[in-house]
């Protein structure tokens, strides 16, 4: 589901119980939302510019960080001014769908990114976390959001993300399978019922997915990279990982989380590497 926000709730920069209803609905029946036109261009444009001068860093080193596949690699976007946004980083409008869905006090538990490199391969289909017990006879309620921010137009020819709409229910992998690639068995009993999709989205769109739900990075068939942002809302209870900024953005960020409620493990340092933290992962072990 795509919603389109009306001109008061823009200016108030707050989401109507209209649209906040659809929206919880939306991450409940499908797993996923499009909240469109939501972040500020030129923000996207200040971040796309950065990210794609920090590729070719991160793509140098000899344990550059790819996921499943060298077609895609981690990348987390600069952790300092005049890179953070609050439009991005606490986005009003998703802050209150993740405070809806999620329950009070949520919490940003990792700000990172992807970014589909030209010429590369599919990757396999995975939910980023399984259900939280095996053997389960219905799913628990949400315990963690995905909040995706492309930083260019995205669409199938430059890598539009893979949704299985609503396998956010299924509750055949848990976090204690030694892998989160789904099975073709699986695979198959799912594109019988609700078949995959790929949701093109504009810049200055924000897509907000369940956790669970399985997904897969696409190829991306042009000649540009496609860069994006990745964050992780939690519920209050989910364990608190450190997500490092430079300690001249504290005074901002502690302002900015009490105003959105939204709040985060935040570790200051003088000199924070933004480019050499992550490791490739292949959600096998």
């Amino acid at each position: 589901m795509k919603i389109t926000l009306s001109a008061a709730e823009r200016e108030k920069h707050q989401i109507s119980e209209a649209n906040l209803n659809a929206a919880v609905r939306a991450l409940w029946d499908d797993g996923f939302v499009v909240l469109e036109n939501v972040v500020e261009t030129a923000h996207i444009d200040a971040l796309k510019a950065r990210t794609l001068a920090d590729l070719e860093t991160i793509l140098a080193r000899p344990d550059a960080p790819f996921n499943f596949n060298s077609g895609n690699v981690q990348q987390d976007p600069p952790p300092f001014a005049p890179f953070l946004f609050e439009d991005v980083l606490f986005n009003p409008f998703a802050v209150a769908i993740t405070q809806a869905v999620l329950g009070r006090h949520p919490q940003l538990t990792m700000y990172s990114g992807n970014t589909a490199l030209p010429g590369g391969e599919r990757q396999p289909v995975h939910p980023d976390i399984g259900q939280l017990w095996p053997n389960l006879e219905h799913p628990t309620p949400a315990f963690g959001l995905v909040v995706n921010v492309p930083l260019v137009d995205v669409s199938e020819a430059n890598g539009a993300t893979e949704f299985w709409p609503g396998t956010h229910h299924d509750t055949s992998f848990c976090v204690h399978d030694g892998s989160l690639r789904i099975t073709e068995a699986h695979l198959s009993k799912w594109r019988d019922r609700r078949p995959p999709l790929q949701a093109a989205l504009k810049c200055g769109d924000i897509v907000m997915r369940d956790i669970r739900m399985w997904h897969a990075g696409m190829p991306n068939r042009t000649d540009e990279p496609r860069p994006m942002i990745a964050m992780i809302h939690s519920a209050s209870w989910w364990p608190r990982g450190q997500v490092a900024f430079a300690r001249s953005a504290q005074t901002w960020l502690e302002d900015a989380q009490t105003r959105s409620g939204l709040r985060i493990g935040a570790h200051f340092v003088d000199d924070v590497d933004y480019l050499h933290h992550n490791a490739a992962y292949d959600f096998q072990k």
